[in-house]
Order: C-alpha cells, then structure tokens, then sequence
C-alpha cells in the first residue's frame, strides 16, 4: 500500500496539467500513486497522462465523464486509490517540492489522524505577491492531534480540500464522498469535520494554487450559487445528527450571505428566491444558544433570520463601493471619428454583417480569407466586409468589399457587426459588444513562446508592449481555433481567457487537400517557376534580436551546389515585407506574394528555421529541411515550447554545407525524411482535413449544434495537393 494516492482532475486545464504532474513525481518522497482523472480517452488531457504513465509505473490515470463534474471526477480517482492518504490536487496547482516528505513526517509525529491540514499558497496568475490565508488560522491550534469541535475555526468549510491529506480508511469508514453539484468542496469539507475524531495541521506550505487570471469559476454569475444551499443543508443535517453544530453554522452562513450580498454573482429573478430559501435553512439549522457577529455581518445575520429581503438590498446597495474606474470608450483617431463610433455603438448590431480582417490589414489572406469565401458559398445571406490598410486597398480581389482602417466606415462596421473574425487582433479601441461573436483564427501552429509566455524573454517582451493591454483584446475572443491538440494546449497557457476553443483546423490550410495539379500547375506559372525545376521554399522566420532583414544563407550558393535544376522561392517573414525585391538568378522573391499557402503548393520541398510554415506546409506531405544555425541562441532569445531538433519533420542541417548536401544527395526526400515527416504530421496535422472553413461557417454563423458539425477526417484518408515534382512525391 502507498502511503500517497494524489488524484488529480485535469478537466480545462490540458495546457497546465503536465506542471501538477512534474511537481508530484519530482518529490523526494517516493512512495506514492498518481491518478490523474481524464474526461474519456480520446481528450487532449488524457494523451499528457498516456505519456506519463507510459514512462512511470506508479502514474495510473482513469477517467470520469465532464457530466460527472468535478465530484465525480474526485470520487472516482479516491475509488480507485489505495494509498494510506488522499490528497486531492488541481490540475493547474502544484505540490512544493518536499511537500510529500513534510507530511510523512507530520503524520509520523502525530500519529494516524483522519485529516491532516496543511497550509497553501495563493498565487496571483500575473503579477503580486502570494498569500497563504491558512497561517493565520493554524496559528492557534495545538501542536499535536485536536478533535475538530475543541479548534473549531480549523474546519474544512474554510479550507480547500487540496490543502489537506485524508486517511482513506477514516473515508470509507463513514462513506464520505464528494457531494454532487457545485461547491462540493463545501460539503466534502464540512462533512469530514463533523466525522472527524483526530485532526492536525502542518505549519508548512504544500500546495502553490494558482489563481486564473479569469477568477474561480464559483463566482461567476448563474443559477449553480443555489448548490451552496444545498451544500450548506448537507453538512447542517449532518452535523446536527452528531451535535457539532454552532462554529460550522457561523462559516457557512458567513459564505451564504457573502454570495446573497453580491447580486452579480446572483440572475436578478432568482436574487430573492435565493435570499427567503437562505433564510428558511437559517431559521431551520440555527443551534440554540447561537450568538450573532456584530458589526454588519451581525445586521445581515439579523435581517437574514427575519426574512427581511428588502431591508437586506437596501443595506446592500447601501455598503457597495462606488466603482472607481469608469469604462473606457475607446479612442479612434479624430474627435468627429469618435463621437461617430460612440453613435454607432448604440443601434442595434446586424445579424447579418461579417467582418474580416487579416495580419493586421495586409490584405485578403490566411483564414479570415478563406472563412469569408466559405461564407459567400454557405451563408450568402451575410454582407462580408474586409478591413484593410490603405496602402493595401488596391490588392483586394474583385468583388471582395472592403474597408479601410481607421476610416468612419470601418469603425462604423465595427460597431454593428455580429460577427468579427481574425487572425491577429482588431485595433484597441474596438469594444466587445453584448451578441457579438469575436472569432480568433491564429495564424500559425506555437513552435515560439507566444503571449504571455512572451513574459521572461526581455527582447520580446519589450517588442509586446503592454501585457495587460493583450490580455484585454483576447478578453473579446468568443473562438479560438485549433489545428492540433498541441496548439490547444498552449493557446490555453499564452493567452489565458474564457473564450471556446473549435479544434476544427485552420480554414487557410482547407487548399492544401482541395487543390487540384491545375491548380499548382498554375501557381507556379504566376510565381515564374521554370518548368521541370524543383522549386525549394526558403522560409525562415524573424529574429527578435535582430532588426531588419537577413536571409541567413547565402541562396544562390545553395542552388549551385544543391543542383543545376534547384530554384529557390525566398519567402521572408511577413515584417519584413517593405515592397523590397531580394530575388536575382535562380532566386524568385515570392515575399509579397498575397497568399502563403499558393506560395506552399507551388514548392516541392520547404527549407526553414523555426517558422511555423513547417506546420502547414507537412499537410502537403512533401519534403521539410529544417536549416538550424542558431538554434541554442533563438531558445535563449525566444523561447520554445518544444524541442523541435529532437522531433523535426525532416533532416537537420546546421550548416550551409550540409544544407546543400541533403539536396544535392537526395537525403532531403529519403525514406529516413518521410518517417519524420509522418511522426511531425501525425503530431501536428490533426484536424486540417479540408473542411475547417465548412465547420467554423456552420458552427458560428449558421449556429447549428456542435454534433451536427462534419467530423475530422483521418489523416490517413486524406490526399494532398499533389506536387508538380514527382522526385519528391512520397
């Protein structure tokens, strides 16, 4: 039997579980089993656990519904446990290190106690200071074993339960369970108070909780503050049962009128309702004797027993502080361009108006164009408009209506659209209004740190400007889109936010199985390829400590020792796009070319860095050299969320030499090449099958269910756009 079962419940925090799970089995103290609990197998969440416990014995996940919540997520690892304690562990917290030796000893000075409370951490998601609100509660509690009703402010109503180890016999003892519905902590928590014949506390920090930047989910407005009713009814039935009684009516009841005095947290038809049923259970579980607080809790504590809600709103609205900070309007350039988006903000939105806008108004390009096409064939009853820079303006297709930033109209689009789709983010000033749909196609699986992640790495933190200012934009996306679960995951971690992720694929990436050879033949014809070439993309991406321009390799070299038939499409990253040709001989400058992914069909093999074109272009499953000079300086400079040198999608070159070598030998479209290339696109190709235009357009715009959206195809029934070199046809 171990002496630890840890059970840890991962759902909606696949991004952040890996971190609970490193810090439980990098304990000192060994003797233990770690249950993650996953919503089924097939989840993002579930293949981090498969990846652990394939790797270490004594990590067992299992699984539990979402519909189960996260008490039947509980009570299921605890069925499966059978360690001596229990200890219960957010997928987002982690244990300190040493926490499990800490509590060993503990135990051993204390003997066999049914629970033993330990204090936490409280650690702000951004910026300040953390708090650890259980010292002040254990300051007073005897230094051995206490029967819970002689230290009665030590309970498990004011304490998480992942602030504590329960003995497992002790649980099943008294059948103690994790109460179903909302606040279960409450009830867990209070019950094995009134159960419990021997408690303790460690004077020591076990547990780092980290706060989310979007606050407990428990505060969030809605109907589910009722549970804490039930909870409250619960553990009061029980506890008067075995007479324990006053201490927990007081901390129950404190947390009940904390919740009645928020009418945010509270739908306004339901704010009295909730108040008179407060009352009843108070009137109902009041033990003899009890004497109020004093103070206004005391006044509320009075005006509770008496039922008395209008007096109770009135004291309320009473004691609410005013709000300091008024919202800002946002501030379009020109008074009058001002004072007209503030006129338009107050009509009605159009149910029918689409804006678009891509990298940030270069043109028609990447998913937005390819949402905005998908929606002229499925939806034609919506007006699409596209926001573009005006040096941009004269590059939109015909019969694509446009926009141009910052203009009355354009803000004027802003302020009725329904719905606003993107792949980096609308200006500052755009306020999110109630029934509008922000969309957030990225543009690009995460090799780089990205978002708040930014944060450590000075360079790019100083180029980023205001974190909170990001936050505040991403605050307006209602969807993220995904095109691998790895993506998912860190769009999770850089940009924290409460918006619904669509693992659909990315709509941009639809061409790459939809393109005929006509369609490439004819690419290559716009971009000047000569016939029977192979054409070689060179795409590497921008340095953050480097300004302006710098291919990095010497191309026209490369072509002359890669072959005589090599020519190289030079496609640099999208900043350094100022109109500026960098092509000459057997170099084709394709850098201002509109659209990347006609720019990927049109090549046979692709040569980058550490650019996130490698993503989209191994659906095409056509040859991928990565060409890593200075891979250890970008790690430092950047950061990554992956170790691409150790599962890149093809050879490894680090030098010009061997870059020319791979091409010129073959090695580049080898056998060796195509079993990386298919681990890479089995990785990070999941969900761009073709049809994550189709799914988004019927999903957000037509509103149809989420089961009725077409499923992902296998990546194995997929056909790629086939290449116009078969020499490097896998």
């Amino acid at each position: 039997m171990p002496r630890f079962s840890i059970i840890v419940p991962s759902h909606g925090v696949a991004g952040r579980l890996s971190l609970a799970l490193d810090s439980v089995l990098g304990q000192s103290f060994g003797d233990f089993e770690l249950i993650p609990v996953c919503d089924a197998p097939d989840v993002p969440a579930a293949a981090v656990a498969a990846g652990y416990a394939a790797r270490d014995s004594r990590v067992t996940p299992v699984f539990s519904p979402p519909s189960a919540g996260l008490a039947g997520a509980r009570n299921t690892g605890a069925r499966a446990a059978t360690g001596a304690y229990l200890l219960f562990l957010d997928g987002d917290d982690t244990l300190v290190p040493g926490a499990l030796t800490a509590l060993d000893a503990r135990l051993a000075e204390t003997g066999e106690v049914d629970v033993l409370y330990a204090e936490h951490e409280r650690v702000p998601w951004w910026e300040g200071e953390p708090a650890n609100p259980a010292a002040p509660l254990f300051a007073k509690a005897p230094g051995g074993a206490f029967a819970p009703a002689e230290v009665p402010e030590v309970s498990g109503v004011q304490l998480p339960v992942w602030s504590a180890a329960y003995r497992r016999s002790f649980l099943t003892a008294h059948e103690l369970a994790f109460p179903e519905g909302h606040f279960t902590d409450v009830g867990f928590g209070g019950l094995v108070t009134v159960h419990a014949e021997r408690a303790a506390v460690l004077r020591r920090v076990v547990v780092r909780h980290l706060l989310r930047r979007q606050g407990s989910r428990l505060n969030l407005p809605g109907e589910h503050h009722a549970d804490l009713l039930e909870q409250t009814d619960l553990v009061l039935t029980r506890a008067a049962e075995r007479g324990f009684t006053g201490a927990l009516f007081a901390q129950l009841f404190a947390a009940v009128l904390k919740t009645a005095a928020h009418p945010a947290r509270l739908p306004a038809a339901g704010r009295r309702a909730f108040f008179r049923r407060a009352a009843a259970l108070y009137r109902r579980h009041r033990p003899a004797g009890f004497r109020r607080p004093g103070g206004s809790l005391g006044v509320q504590h009075r005006l509770l027993a008496a039922g008395a809600y209008t007096a109770f709103r009135a004291l309320r609205d009473a004691n609410r502080k005013a709000s300091a900070a008024v919202q800002r309007i946002p501030r379009p350039r020109g008074l009058r361009t001002r004072l007209h988006y503030r006129l338009q903000l107050r009509r009605r939105i159009d149910p029918d108006l689409a804006v678009y806008c891509a990298y940030w108004g270069r043109g028609y390009a990447c998913s937005p164009a390819a949402i905005h096409a998908k929606v002229a064939e499925l939806a034609p009853h919506i007006r699409s408009v596209f926001l573009v820079e005006p040096d941009q303006a004269h590059t939109m297709p015909p019969g694509v209506e446009h926009a141009v930033i910052g203009s009355r109209r354009a803000w004027q689009l802003l302020a009725r659209a329904k719905y606003l789709v993107n792949n980096a983010n609308f200006a500052e000033g755009v306020v999110k209004r109630a029934g509008s749909v922000h969309v957030q196609t990225q543009h690009g699986t995460p090799l780089k740190k990205m978002g708040v992640d930014q944060s450590t790495y000075p360079v790019v933190a100083a180029a980023t400007g205001s974190f909170a200012k990001l936050l505040g934009r991403v605050d307006r996306w209602d969807y993220n889109l995904s095109s691998n679960t790895h993506s998912t995951q860190m769009w999770e971690r850089a940009f924290p936010g409460s918006y619904e992720h669509l693992e659909y694929g990315y709509p941009r990436n639809d061409v790459f199985c939809t393109a005929t050879a006509e369609d490439v033949a004819r690419v290559r014809r716009e971009l000047g390829v000569p016939e029977g070439r192979t054409a070689v993309l060179y795409a590497p991406t921008h340095r953050d400590h480097r300004t302006g321009f710098d291919a990095g390799l010497d191309l026209e070299a490369f072509c002359e020792a890669a072959g005589e038939d090599v020519v190289v499409l030079l496609r640099a990253h999208y900043f350094y796009d100022r109109g500026v040709r960098h092509g000459s001989g057997r170099i084709i400058d394709v850098t201002g070319h509109r659209s990347s992914e006609d720019v990927c069909l049109a090549a046979d093999a692709l040569i980058t860095d550490y650019s996130s074109i490698m993503f989209d272009y191994a659906n095409l499953d056509r040859p991928i050299v990565v060409y890593a000079d200075d891979w250890d300086v970008y790690t430092e400079t950047r950061g990554v969320y992956f170790d691409l040198m150790a599962a890149p999608p093809g050879p490894v070159a680090r030098t010009p030499e061997e870059l020319a070598r791979v091409f010129a030998d073959g090695s580049y479209a080898s056998d060796a090449s195509r079993s990386l290339r298919n681990a890479f696109r089995t990785r990070f190709c999941q969900f761009d099958d073709g049809r994550a235009a189709e799914r988004v357009v019927r999903r957000v715009l037509l509103g149809e269910p989420a089961e009725a959206i077409p499923p992902v195809r296998p990546l194995a029934e997929r056909v790629p756009a086939p290449a116009a070199s078969t020499l490097v046809r896998s």
